[in-house]
């Protein structure tokens, strides 16, 4: 045992709590690769790793694959790359090493296999020979009687003649844990003192009968080998905690800190999960969501930076960071106000990054912008991020600047009806037909010729005009579209919106 505590950097069982008050802050983020990195994970994760920048401590991504039958490549790959999106860089990992790995619990079942063994030989541990089948049964027994279902101890003192028996009949043990009578308490950095009676907890299983260890189990090893200070994470984990105090104490590790984060809920209260709409960081990323107003976003899920302002740099919510402004309540998650915060950065982003990150979503519209210059493309998207919420929003506006015709909207053929829209669609036709080129300037005359000659009031003068030019009755300010449409393409509208004025409106 000592050669493999030297091996894996471990200090013996006589280490104290002490020890490490003097040590550098690690944290960890340590997702299953069973699923799309999800909203209550992605703020885990910028959690730890705001408390490590904070701290000038490491940040490690530890992937807890031993469920083989729902752990895959596929989602590992797409947790680093929706990490990697969102800029939490890892300092260790399992795609960049480090002095603690491996980073995949896949390839650390050996060294759990060593700790069961060393429990069992302390008195701590026992083979457990009951199937899944009759686990069960007890269970729903149990709930019957309205009694919390825990493990009744029946294999802790077996007698020789019977484990022969249990192994003559094929069965392959599993290894519990020895869960004493006492209290176990936990001084979590959020959430105070709390006290778990262990007589709720009974003998639990470390390691399964197809030699796989628990998630408490291989947490617990990969903690202190990897010397973890800080464990933060949601507080759906709080039942874990006592079980891991009592590993850590039965295998002589020095226990992290806790620090257990309040639980997300959807608008219905609900704790969040996939029946919610938009809770993976995939989807958010398809959405056109920015990564750094997601992370300003999800820092005030269950965290408080003091004072009224929530729009944060990423630079400011690290030096305010502290895990005892950490909320006790549940924190709500709101799309609407994350859409509201996603165009705030939207609108105050450098105009050669929003384009080059638009891009993708333009085309993704099926319009070719190979060849478009690109002053004019950044023109284009400088005129519309007032007006979007979400990068796949330039989808609403694409058609004014990249087609030749539009469809005027139901309110617009509303709108036209007016008596007085006619005349001002014919004047802008007149004065569209006497440039030579389509200007800011241009645009502004023709309205102030316009507004002069026929004495309208404003909404009457420009809604005929957005209307006839753009298909709809809002949209980006109408000086900054004009110069941005050719001059045939301005007249093709025009005429149309005469049509509609003059025509049979039920065929529009």
């Amino acid at each position: 045992m000592m050669e493999m505590l030297k091996r894996y950097n471990l200090p013996n069982r006589r280490s104290k709590i002490e020890d490490r008050k003097s040590n550098k802050v690690r944290v960890r983020f340590a997702p299953s690769p069973t699923g799309y990195l999800h909203i209550g994970n992605a703020r885990t994760a910028f959690f730890n790793w705001l408390y490590a920048r904070k701290e000038g401590g490491n940040f490690i991504l530890r992937i807890e694959d031993t469920d083989r039958g729902r752990s895959s490549e596929r989602f590992e790959r797409i947790i680093l790359e929706d990490m990697r999106w969102m800029g939490l860089e890892w300092d260790e990992g399992p795609d960049c090493g480090g002095g603690f790995g491996p980073y995949r619990q896949s390839e650390r079942l050996n060294i759990y296999k060593e700790y069961a063994s060393q429990l069992i030989e302390d008195g701590k541990a026992y083979n457990c020979y009951c199937t899944p089948d009759e686990l069960e049964k007890r269970r729903d027994e149990l709930l019957g009687r309205g009694i919390a279902p825990k493990y009744d101890g029946r294999c802790r003192n077996l007698s020789e003649k019977e484990r022969i028996r249990y192994e003559e009949e094929g069965r392959r043990p599993a290894i519990r844990f020895i869960v004493e009578e006492g209290m176990v308490e936990v001084d979590d950095i959020i959430k105070g003192n709390i006290s778990f009676n262990c007589n709720t907890i009974g003998d639990f299983i470390i390691l399964r009968s197809d030699s796989v260890a628990s998630y408490n189990f291989a947490a617990v090893i990969d903690d202190a080998l990897m010397e973890i200070t800080h464990i933060i994470r949601g507080e759906d984990h709080l039942p874990n905690t006592p079980r891991q105090i009592l590993l850590n104490r039965a295998l002589g590790f020095p226990p992290p800190m806790f620090a257990h984060l309040s639980t997300i809920m959807g608008h219905d209260r609900m704790q969040l999960s996939k029946r919610h709409n938009g809770v993976s960081i995939e989807y958010l990323k398809k959405k056109g969501f920015l990564p750094e107003a997601l992370l300003n976003y999800l820092s005030l899920l269950g965290w408080s930076p003091g004072g009224e302002v929530e729009i944060i740099p990423l630079e400011d919510i690290i030096k305010r960071f502290s895990l005892e402004r950490a909320s006790k309540g549940a924190a709500i998650f709101d799309p609407d106000k994350l859409k509201w915060m996603n165009s705030i950065y939207i609108r105050n982003m450098d105009l050669e990054r929003l384009t080059d990150i638009l891009i993708p979503f333009i085309r993704g519209e099926g319009v070719d912008i190979e060849g478009v210059d690109r002053g004019w493309l950044e023109r284009m998207v400088d005129t519309i991020r007032d007006n979007i919420e979400t990068l796949t929003s330039v989808s609403d506006y694409i058609d004014i600047f990249f087609g030749t015709d539009i469809n005027i909207c139901k309110e617009g053929i509303a709108l036209l009806k007016d008596n007085s829209a006619i005349d001002v669609i014919k004047a802008v036709r007149d004065e569209i037909r006497e440039v030579d080129s389509i200007t800011h300037d241009i645009y502004i005359k023709m309205v102030s010729s316009i507004k002069k000659r026929m004495k309208l009031e404003d909404k009457r003068l420009f809604m005929p005009i957005r209307v006839a030019l753009t298909g709809r009755t809002k949209g980006p300010r109408l000086d900054r579209i004009f110069p941005l449409i050719d001059k045939e393409i301005l007249l093709k509208r025009v005429d149309k919106a005469l049509d509609v004025c003059t025509q049979n409106l039920e065929k529009f």
